[in-house]
Formats: C-alpha cells, sequence, structure tokens
C-alpha cells in the first residue's frame, strides 16, 4: 500500500493507522490540513473491501473536510477517521472506546464526530476515553447534525435552481433523492413541505415505504433512479455515485445532494458541465452539519445562529456559480480554487 504516492495523497499533514487486537480495531485517521483549527471529521464505520479502499475514501473525504470548513468559515482543519468493519455486526463498545484512545493519542490535533456508520450514542461511548469529541448535543437535546446538513443542502439546491432553471420557488419541482437516510430523509421533508415532487430510492425498503407515505413521493429502484425525468439530482448515500456513465444518463440539469465525494473522478466535473449540468460542490452544499458540530463546542450556541450560519451556505454557493458562469467552466473547480484562497489568506 503506497501512501505518499497514492493519487488521493494531497500533501495530508498526518496519517495514523490503528489496530488494537482486543476489540478487532482497524482504523485510518487522516489529518489534511490544521491552519485554520484542529482538525474536525467525522468517523466512517464500513465493511470496506480493502486497506486501500479504506485509505481512498479517508484522504478524500479529510481533504473534503479541510475545504468544507474553509468555506464554511470555520475555525478548524480538516480530517477524518474510517473504521474497517460492518457496523450492523462488528460495532461494540469496546470497538469504540479503542478508538477513543486513538483519537486521544494525537492529544486534539483531530476531533472526531458522528458519520455513516456511527451515532450519538456511539460518540458518548468514545467519549469516555477522550475529550476530542463533538456532536453530543447540549442541555439534553441531541447533537445529531443530520438535520442543519439537509438545511444547508436546501438552501444550495434552491441557489442551484435559481441560477440554472431561472425559478424563484419550488413549486412542482422534481426531485429525485438517492438515499432516505437521516439526511435525505429530512431533506425530502422540507422539499415537499415547499411543494416539490419527490422520487425517491433506497436499499432500506422498510424505511423507503415510511417516507413515501408521508411525502406523498413515488419510488423507483436504486438502478433506476439515474433516469428518472425530474429537474433535480439529490446524491444523498454514499459517494462516488457520479460516474461517467450516470453523468451520461442523468436527465436533471442539477444535481445538488449529501453525499461526500460524489464525484467518482475529477473529470466528471467537466462532463456535466459540458451536457449543461449545475454541480453544486458537495462539500460547499453539505457543510450544514460540521457547522452545527463546531457551534456545539462553543458556549453561546443557539438553534438561531446555527441556522443563520447555514442559510450562509446560499451566499457562498451563490458566488461559485457567478463566477463559474463568468469563467465558463464548472463550480468544482471554483470551489477548490475560492477554497485554496481562504487556507492561504
Amino acid at each position: 500500500m503506497q501512501v505518499f504516492d497514492h493519487p488521493e495523497f494531497d500533501h495530508h499533514e498526518q496519517i495514523v493507522f490503528g489496530c488494537d487486537e482486543a476489540s478487532g480495531l482497524r482504523a485510518i485517521i487522516a489529518i489534511h490540513d490544521t491552519r485554520r483549527g484542529p482538525a474536525l471529521g467525522g468517523l466512517r464505520i464500513y465493511p470496506y473491501a480493502s486497506e486501500d479502499d479504506a485509505l481512498t475514501d479517508v484522504l478524500r473525504l479529510s481533504r473534503g473536510m479541510t475545504y468544507k470548513s474553509a468555506l464554511a468559515d470555520l475555525p478548524l482543519g480538516g480530517g477524518k477517521a474510517v473504521i474497517i468493519a460492518d457496523p450492523r455486526l462488528d460495532k461494540t463498545p469496546e470497538l469504540l472506546r479503542a478508538m477513543g484512545r486513538l483519537v486521544d493519542s494525537l492529544g486534539g490535533r483531530y476531533i472526531t464526530a458522528e458519520d455513516s456508520g456511527t451515532s450519538e450514542a456511539d460518540m458518548r461511548l468514545i467519549r469516555q476515553e477522550t475529550r476530542h469529541v463533538s456532536g453530543l448535543g447540549r442541555a439534553g437535546e441531541s447533537g445529531d447534525p443530520s438535520p442543519y446538513t439537509a438545511h444547508g443542502v436546501f438552501c444550495a439546491l434552491r441557489s442551484a435552481v435559481r441560477h440554472r432553471l431561472g425559478r424563484n420557488d419550488l413549486l412542482g419541482l422534481r426531485v429525485a433523492i438517492q438515499g432516505v437516510g437521516h439526511v435525505g430523509a429530512h431533506l425530502a421533508r422540507e422539499l415537499h413541505a415547499n411543494g416539490a415532487q419527490l422520487v425517491l430510492t433506497d436499499l432500506d425498503r422498510d424505511a423507503l415505504g415510511i417516507l413515501v407515505d408521508e411525502v406523498g413521493a413515488v419510488t423507483v429502484s436504486p438502478q433506476a433512479i439515474f433516469d428518472a425525468e425530474v429537474d433535480v439530482f439529490a446524491p444523498c448515500a454514499l459517494g462516488a455515485v457520479l460516474t461517467a456513465d450516470v453523468a451520461d444518463r442523468l436527465k436533471a440539469r442539477v444535481v445538488c445532494g449529501a453525499a461526500n465525494n460524489q464525484l467518482a473522478t475529477p473529470e466528471i466535473a467537466e462532463r456535466l458541465h459540458a451536457r449543461g449540468i449545475l454541480y453544486a460542490p458537495d462539500y460547499v452544499a453539505n457543510a450544514g452539519g460540521v457547522i452545527d458540530v463546531e457551534w456545539q463546542r462553543r458556549s453561546d450556541y443557539s438553534h438561531a445562529a446555527v441556522m443563520a450560519h447555514v442559510e450562509r451556505i446560499s451566499a457562498t454557493i451563490d458566488e461559485i456559480f457567478t463566477r463559474a458562469h463568468r469563467e465558463d467552466t464548472h463550480p468544482a473547480q471554483v470551489a477548490d480554487r475560492l477554497a485554496r484562497e481562504r487556507l492561504d489568506g
């Protein structure tokens, strides 16, 4: 396994491989950049097919967190952690506490939080071993950042619809959502409340059925979602969903969702642009969760303040779309450049 020559290696400051024989822990923590502050990023538990797949994911995700925090104007750097395991079968208190000890060994350079395969309850177990955990809630309230992530995506989607479709409202807008877990379900409800017509898919048929009844949506198979006759495609499952094949098949004219690392390769952004599809860079659109997690660390936390900060995503994405249109390039390139400007500034 190569690290420094890995295609996703981007001058990461530190990469830590952790193992605990007693609990079965096999984990990787990647700290990408700490110039703006400690590296905050969620802990993902996933049954990766190989260590190289896990390394690829954690390198990409940690870099995305750096850019996400920079464009969300947060005093944070970017990091990420992954555990190679099946969260349904392998996640135990012993494994989580071992992960907590690994996080603690970094002395605060990395702060962990909830992500795919982990929950607030898991973070509380990790908190038994380290104080470098966020997303635990305050005053008895849930620390789940999903509603804020979804609202940020909603704000970005509304901006993208205005820029690409020339519409200021969402009444009758056709939106296909891939993945209706915590974030996707919240997004579906907010879109439904604003008059959108929804097409949904998810591997969890039970959860899908409950949500369909609630929001009056139609469902399609996971593969058919790419061919849905819709205005907007919202990827809200795992990353790398926007492959060359998918980019060529999409009927939607806007792509805006909550999933991290939606582009299978950077070249897909140009492919979407060539087809006239407006892509909202994922780490800009889905920053609502990390905004909430950062605010939870402050003494002046308030729901109103978090919502106001999340809604600033609209201004950031507007700037990106405007610059991309002026330069006749794709938004992903502009977003990366703007993030680097803020990091260097």
